[in-house]
């Protein structure tokens, strides 16, 4: 899907996510956005997996209370038990390799870090890489790559950059299809933090897509039940978006909250993701 479609759907879904009372039908929607009702159809469906109508249902403060207390039960089954069970799909997926001491102490000195955009379902996004895997994941607000790059420099400021687009757009791909993909090749991420970060980002990945988690269950999962709000400093601290699920992290009382990618974009995110699980579960069952 290219920047104008994602455009489109993110407008739909702004529209959608202000008057949900209303439940507002597909004629209403595709005046506002300014298409066919068949052509908004088509293009909403592909993007979601599901109707502009079904999407709408996975908008509500009901439906992420739903979501979080399947995922309260998932997160309670698998702490202290080896983390088994349906979280362990994604967990596998991505490895979480950490800097040496050296390395962070060096601040990438001597290192090379390939970066460039790609396409995401939620708009452009910016990667990095190392020889050792993806150090930075993050979506590209109004175009503007010197901030990523920016950011990018204040962890590994005395390594060298080098940008290299077609990697980078092959890397986009894998990364935002790979979780509905049969198919799919293991991805490592390199990342610098400190070890209550790199727990918190660990604890993260055992979260399945399609689900949520609150601050304090995570806070809980890494041992820290009384640390909520370092938990959640660590979660706004992950350079690695979408591949570590950031956006999985809502308010115990099923609000969305912020994120560093936009309330909206986590909101199409979290949606995005239950739809799609909704539809496969539906097929598996047929």
């Amino acid at each position: 899907m290219n920047t104008n479609d994602y455009d489109r759907v993110e407008a739909a879904i702004r529209y959608l996510a202000r008057h949900r009372e209303r439940q507002p039908d597909l004629a209403e929607l595709a005046a506002h956005i300014g298409l066919s009702q068949s052509h908004l159809h088509r293009l909403f469906s592909r993007w979601a997996g599901v109707t502009p109508k079904r999407f709408l249902e996975f908008l509500t403060v009901q439906h992420a209370k739903k979501l979080l207390d399947n995922s309260e039960s998932v997160l309670a089954a698998a702490h202290g038990s080896g983390l088994t069970g349906p979280g362990r799909l994604h967990d596998h997926f991505v490895t979480v390799e950490a800097v040496t001491p050296g390395e962070y102490r060096s601040r990438g000195a001597g290192l090379t870090i390939r970066f460039g955009t790609g396409e995401s379902p939620f708009g452009p996004v910016f990667v990095a890489w190392t020889e050792r895997g993806l150090c930075r994941v993050g979506f590209v607000a109004d175009g503007d790559v010197a901030a990523e790059k920016e950011a990018l420099r204040r962890t590994w400021g005395r390594a060298s950059l080098e940008g290299d687009e077609t990697m980078s757009t092959a890397l986009a791909r894998s990364i935002f299809s790979a979780p509905y993909e049969a198919e799919r090749r293991p991805m490592t991420v390199h990342v610098h933090g400190t070890n209550f970060q790199l727990a918190v980002w660990r604890a993260l990945l055992r979260v399945p897509p399609g689900q949520v988690v609150s601050y304090g269950r995570l806070a809980e999962a890494v041992g820290s039940a009384q640390a909520a709000r370092a938990t959640g400093s660590a979660v706004g601290r992950n350079p690695i978006a979408f591949l570590i699920p950031c956006h999985r992290v809502i308010r115990a009382e099923g609000m969305v909250g912020n994120y560093a990618g936009g309330t909206l974009r986590k909101h199409c995110m979290l949606a995005w993701e239950a739809s799609r699980q909704s539809t496969r579960a539906r097929r598996k069952g047929t």
